[in-house]
């Protein structure tokens, strides 16, 4: 392994010199010289050896891991490219234009459930409960009046905390944070528009889940996912939750979400602690 990434930066130093920078000067820069080029891969690589350097920096495709992704993720750049790996998507002939990934974020199959996400959070984990939920503060014995972001009443703001924000921001979106800029989680009106499409209950590859038809023919499939509270996977096979990134209107601890089972389709809200699955659309769609 050792030998292997030794020659790698070699070949590089001599294939790649000089190297182009990254305009955006933020995904790749590991060494933080304001440039993204061989001396961002050597930093990773020195790191990936069990070197000295700022893992955060280099974990540059942000997988919470630095390992030779890492690496190729910034080759990636240097030759002009992405280091967001590309994912597919459909589009569906929608009036709103958008278009929607084929797979969960998490996910390589579109029968796979992929990860498992509080509303707000951008990593999956072992629990999902009000006392570990990112946005919850305060006494748990009155956890409505514990919100710390995303509250439009003050009723359930931790000490009357208020902001007004309605949609999750980027840096909140579990797609946009796993996927890249090019990805959001879907509005509650994308959510609305899809259940608006033909939908069958139906079984792909041994998974159940839901199939819409678009306008122009071309279909989505949805895994029943089911979804995480506490440390419990429930309802797998028999029901779909998808986050939105709206917030409800109801109430500020409850966030509105894709809702489906073998009968019907719909959008819902539900507390925003439950760990759902994700379906990305594209975000220049938005």
């Amino acid at each position: 392994m050792k030998k292997n990434l030794q020659l790698l930066v070699l070949l590089l130093g001599v294939l790649m010199l000089p190297a182009a920078t990254y305009a955006q000067g933020i995904y790749g820069d590991v060494n933080f010289d304001e440039e993204v080029n061989i001396a961002d891969v050597n930093a990773v690589i020195k790191i990936i050896l069990g070197g000295e350097g700022n893992a955060a920096a280099a974990d540059v495709n942000g997988d919470d891991e630095v390992n030779i992704a890492d690496v190729n993720a910034i080759i990636r750049i240097i030759l002009g490219g992405s280091v967001w790996p590309e994912h597919e998507w459909v589009d569906l002939g929608l009036p709103s234009g958008t278009l929607w990934a084929t797979c969960n974020v998490g996910a390589t199959n579109p029968e796979d459930s992929g990860d498992y996400f509080a509303w707000g959070e951008t990593a999956p984990k072992q629990k999902y409960s009000e006392s570990n939920y990112k946005w919850y503060g305060g006494s748990w014995y009155n956890y409505s009046r514990s919100i710390l972001k995303y509250c439009t009443d003050s009723e359930y703001g931790y000490q009357g905390f208020v902001d007004n924000k309605k949609v999750l921001d980027p840096e909140d979106d579990a797609a946009c944070v796993n996927w890249g800029p090019a990805w959001r989680m879907p509005s509650i009106e994308q959510i609305d528009e899809l259940t608006d499409c033909s939908a069958q209950w139906t079984q792909r590859n041994g998974v159940f889940g839901m199939l819409f038809t678009g306008p122009n023919g071309n279909t989505l499939f949805l895994p029943a996912a089911g979804y995480r509270m506490d440390d419990s996977l429930e309802d797998a096979g028999s029901i779909g939750f998808y986050w939105s990134f709206t917030l409800s209107n109801s109430a500020s601890n409850f966030a509105y979400c894709l809702y489906f089972d073998s009968e019907d389709s719909g959008y819902w809200h539900f507390y925003r602690e439950c760990g759902f699955t994700v379906r990305a659309v594209r975000a220049e769609n938005q």
